[in-house]
């Protein structure tokens, strides 16, 4: 029993050290199929790791951080996201097992009578206990830890799916939030005009009852009150429905003392800076480029265990244990057994199966490359989008804002010129839908200002991690 002890120990510490070849084809990650730089200009374009952000380093307003904070606690798409990470780690630690004997042992009793022509009868006992492993492969060549990479680049894999649904979750929440603040802002525009168009009306009416205005002029004033409590109408439907919007990516009702200030100016909302001036490289750590690139190294390790399958699988059984006819001499008197099968298995015609299965994982390990260039050159260009609208938007926003102040100015003098007499309420109906409109725009263009650094948080891949 000792040789055979001595002998599963010499065995095993070969496995070891043999087991330490691999027959993966060295890794080499692909290079980069995009310009260096993310920007235009001729700056020098700065490294920095975005993704180590904390997402509340962007999102500034403590109402939208405690919204986020809310559907990341309550999201489902999350929680299915999370929970893949745990079934991947689950996958990867059964991988990990078979680098190891599987240890088991047994305990057996049998009892057998037998009689005589003389009527007497003997009963006959028998103990036994063994431990023992079945079916140990020696990983010689590899095969089980190219086996084991794999499901580890797969479970890191899975590691940045979830990370991309946190980052996305985010991006979303923020988004859906400025959008509630933006048809609020627009509500009370809407409401503001109405409310001076009433008094116009009422203005009118009064001089139209004296004679001094005419039907047209009314009507035109009355079209136009119609025309706002539409639109009011409309915004509070818009409005409604961004809220309901909210709770379903939030996953919960959002408290109204986390929705944005009824009386909150969009363009007032915190929301960071993120520069502009930056490296293609900071894309590596953008979630879905990794996710690609982890997948990538699975496929390298798969053609490890493809090569592998070509050589000798070697397996072993062994068992060791006592028996006795006595159960309390078990230990004492009991003979000693034990048991010891290796097993060799050669692949030598298998009509080109393993030739096949090499030929498809480097087929597979090729495809990955292409994913993993195509993810690149996708967050390449979402986030050049991107800066192109950081880059411009400044400058629509300032010319958007003197057409508000303009347009402003011309109502006013508009309206002042018809209080008096000096000009028809047609002048004041236009110079007023221009200002209207103008401030509606402003609205709009400040909500995609905002949304554009939203976007740019998450084409960049930043603070999905922070918790």
């Amino acid at each position: 029993m000792r040789t055979m002890y001595k002998f599963v120990v010499l065995v095993t510490c070969m496995s070891t050290l043999v087991g330490c070849m691999s027959l993966d084809p060295q890794y080499q990650r692909p290079t980069l199929p995009v310009e260096h730089s993310l920007n235009n200009s001729g700056v020098q374009s700065a490294q920095i790791a975005v993704s180590a952000i904390d997402w509340k380093e962007i999102f500034i307003d403590p109402r939208l951080q405690n919204v986020i904070t809310l559907a990341l606690q309550n999201n489902r798409d999350l929680r299915v996201a999370m929970l893949n990470i745990d079934k991947a780690r689950a996958t990867y630690r059964i991988q990990q097992a078979d680098l190891f004997p599987s240890v088991s042992s047994s305990v057996s009793q049998t009892a057998q009578r037998s009689g005589t022509s003389s009527d007497t009868t003997q009963v006959s006992r028998s103990t036994s206990v063994s431990v023992g492993f079945t079916s140990w492969e020696l990983d010689l060549f590899g095969r089980i830890q190219s086996l084991s990479r794999e499901a580890l680049e797969t479970y890191f894999a899975t590691e940045e799916t979830q990370r991309s649904s946190r980052m996305s979750l985010i991006a979303e929440v923020a988004g859906d939030w400025l959008t509630v603040a933006s048809y609020q802002q627009q509500l009370q525009i809407a409401q503001q005009t109405l409310t001076s168009q009433e008094k116009t009306l009422s203005l009118t009416y009064a001089k139209y009852k004296a004679g001094i205005s005419s039907a047209l002029d009314y009507e035109e004033i009355k079209t136009s009150v119609d025309s706002a409590r539409a639109d009011i109408a409309s915004y509070k439907k818009l409005l409604a429905q961004s809220k309901n919007a909210l709770d379903l990516i939030v996953g919960t009702k959002v408290p109204e003392d986390l929705l944005p200030a009824q009386t909150l100016e969009i363009d007032s909302i915190q929301l960071a800076e993120i520069q502009n001036n930056l490296s293609s490289e900071v894309l590596l750590n953008h979630p879905d480029v990794l996710y690609a690139e982890h997948t990538l190294k699975a496929a390298n390790a798969d053609i490890g265990a493809a090569r592998a399958a070509f050589f000798p699988t070697i397996s072993l059984t062994a068992t060791a244990g006592r028996s006795s006819n006595a159960l309390d001499n078990l230990f004492s008197a009991g003979a000693q057994t034990w048991s010891f099968i290796p097993t060799i298995s050669l692949p030598i015609f298998q009509a080109g199966e393993l030739k096949a299965s090499l030929d498809s994982a480097k087929i597979q390990k090729n495809i990955y490359i292409a994913q993993y260039e195509k993810a690149i050159q996708s967050a390449f260009s979402d986030a050049k989008d991107a800066l192109v609208t950081r880059q411009f938007i400044d400058e629509q926003l300032t010319a958007q804002k003197d057409l508000v102040r303009s347009s402003k100015r011309s109502f006013e003098l508009s309206n002042a010129l018809y209080k008096e007499g000096q000009a028809s309420y047609l002048n004041v109906l236009t110079a007023q839908r221009t200002y209207y409109s103008a401030q509606q725009s402003l609205v709009t263009l400040l909500l995609e200002e905002q949304t554009n650094r939203v976007t740019l948080y998450k084409v960049l891949g930043g603070g999905a991690d922070a918790e």
